[in-house]
């Protein structure tokens, strides 16, 4: 369902079944819920500094090698809202790998 590089690639997809306002057997398919892994057992490669104008996707592929991974970055910080890891200059966003 997911590419294998996704966040939610390891995640069980569980099937919900209902019934229509036509009274038909309908099944929905959905992802469980995703939580952040346990961050202090992962590898911390560097800390980014953050420059006025940097995004997340651009440090992530020059970090990482793939821009599509800046949810890792955004784990190894416990945000959940990513786009704000870069909102100030002069802030520091750890760049780690998840333990193995």
């Amino acid at each position: 369902m997911f590419d294998t590089t996704s966040r939610y690639s390891s995640l069980e997809v569980r099937t919900f079944a209902m019934k229509g306002e036509d009274g038909e057997e309908r099944s929905i398919r959905y992802t469980s819920r995703r939580f952040i892994p346990d961050t202090s057992a992962g590898v911390t490669l560097t800390e980014h500094a953050v420059t006025q104008g940097d995004r997340l996707d651009n440090i992530t592929a020059r970090t990482l090698g793939d821009p599509l991974l800046f949810w890792r970055i955004a784990d190894a910080n416990l945000s959940m809202e990513p786009q704000t890891l870069c909102d100030e200059p002069g802030s520091r966003v750890i760049i780690s790998l998840p333990s193995a």
